[in-house]
């Protein structure tokens, strides 16, 4: 089925916030089956958000609408769209009792503003906010289902996950089907080179998307038999791309490794210099990360690399900390400090300053210690510092993932 966005804020169109929930709904509708044909931000103003939506309504069966329905005066959502369809507001009573407890846990009392979240219009059906007080709504108008949701990011993914979805109507037989890939280790260009031929030949369309060091590959499938096609597609580019794949659809790198640690019965553990703590930060984002993740010691200063992780002094001496030998030792020190079977270890110039001609800027040194040994790898990454923390923490993600998933085979 068609579906159409409309965004509302005005801090959207004054360029004061980057809208996210456009982007990321686009792609949860196309994995269900439903192609997003427009995507347009308004003002908070009614008559724009009015004209828009009657033309999207127009246009599509799906109208998403995020924003505008918070408790301050700016947020008109709920009230326009109620104009629209020629109803008043009323009050939900669920969503009323949801905020009055809320605000109690808080030990706050309800105020005029914060009732205003509550309302919803007349026909309407209120959606359930897991994360917050502003209720979203279902509205059946001009032909076209209208669902408004709150513009917090939290808020408006998780309604759309556990209040929405099980309400969308399935998509029709032969509508397009998105499947996505995620992938580190070659560029967007070397990728589309070595897919070259697949969507000829298997009748699907391939794109790509940069996300950081990460490229996302979509095969999309459309008209009869687009499962089947898909599901074809999708085997020959994973083996075209072998190991380079990490996942499938939404899940993350870290997500990933903690699958595959916990497949293995393996604790992991990080000794982190020039990322400062990013990769834990990324693994600690995951829920249950506890079941796998022990800790780690972000040791910048050598001195914190020969006492907490007993790396000898010798080895930075002769070798320095940026350096094949001392990533093992690090390594290997965290495995033993730590308590873990696999430690990764990550020492670089993250720069912008710091770099030699034989250690320029970018250059990041990894081990990962394990119970099949320790391996190294060195990469060479270009970009301002923060793009070098984030190339190195996702390298070495994709480390530990590589050397879980040789463990797992044997």
């Amino acid at each position: 089925m068609s579906a159409a966005i409309l965004t509302i804020g005005t801090e959207l169109t004054r360029g004061e916030i980057v809208d996210a929930n456009a982007a990321w709904l686009a792609e949860r509708l196309a994995e269900l089956g439903h192609e997003v044909r427009q995507i347009v931000s308004v003002p908070d103003e009614v008559t724009s958000i009015q004209t828009n939506l009657q033309r999207l309504c127009g246009d599509s069966s799906l109208v998403f609408c995020s924003g505008g329905l918070g408790p301050t005066s700016d947020d008109i959502t709920a009230a326009a769209l109620a104009a629209m369809a020629g109803v008043p507001l009323e009050t939900d009573s669920g969503t009323l009792a949801c905020i009055e407890r809320r605000l109690t846990e808080f030990g706050r009392s309800m105020t005029e503003s914060q009732r205003k979240q509550a309302l919803v219009p007349r026909g309407s059906f209120a959606l359930v906010n897991p994360r917050g007080m502003a209720a979203g709504f279902e509205l059946q108008w001009s032909g076209a289902t209208v669902y408004s949701l709150p513009g917090v990011p939290d808020e408006f993914r998780s309604m759309f996950l556990e209040s929405i979805v099980p309400r969308l109507p399935k998509a029709p037989d032969g509508a397009p089907l998105q499947l996505m890939l995620r992938c580190f280790g070659l560029g967007e260009s070397q990728i589309n080179d070595t897919l070259a031929g697949i969507e000829a030949e298997y009748d699907v369309e391939l794109g790509y998307r940069v996300t950081g060091p990460e490229v996302l590959v979509k095969v999309l499938s459309r008209g009869t038999d687009s499962v089947a096609k898909a599901d074809r597609a999708i085997t020959v580019v994973r083996s075209r791309l072998a190991e380079i794949v990490y996942g499938e659809g939404f899940e993350s790198l870290a997500a990933t490794v903690g699958q595959l640690a916990l497949q293995r019965g393996w604790t992991v553990g990080c000794a982190e210099s020039c990322t400062g703590g990013l990769v834990s930060q990324l693994i600690t984002a995951e829920p249950g990360a506890s079941d796998w993740f022990a800790g780690a010691v972000v040791c910048y200063a050598e001195r914190i690399k020969q006492q907490l992780l007993g790396v000898d002094p010798m080895v930075l001496s002769r070798a320095g900390a940026v350096s094949e030998p001392t990533a093992r030792a690090m390594a290997e020190g965290g495995r033993q400090r730590l308590g873990v079977d696999l430690c990764l270890a990550i020492t670089g110039v993250a720069g912008p300053s710091g770099g030699t001609p034989e250690k320029p800027v970018g250059t990041v040194h990894f081990a990962v210690a394990s119970p099949q040994g320790t391996q190294h790898e060195v990469h060479r990454f270009h970009g301002s510092r923060e793009r070098i923390q984030r190339w190195s923490a996702i390298a070495g993600l994709s480390l530990v993932r590589r050397t879980l998933a040789a463990a797992k085979r044997d």
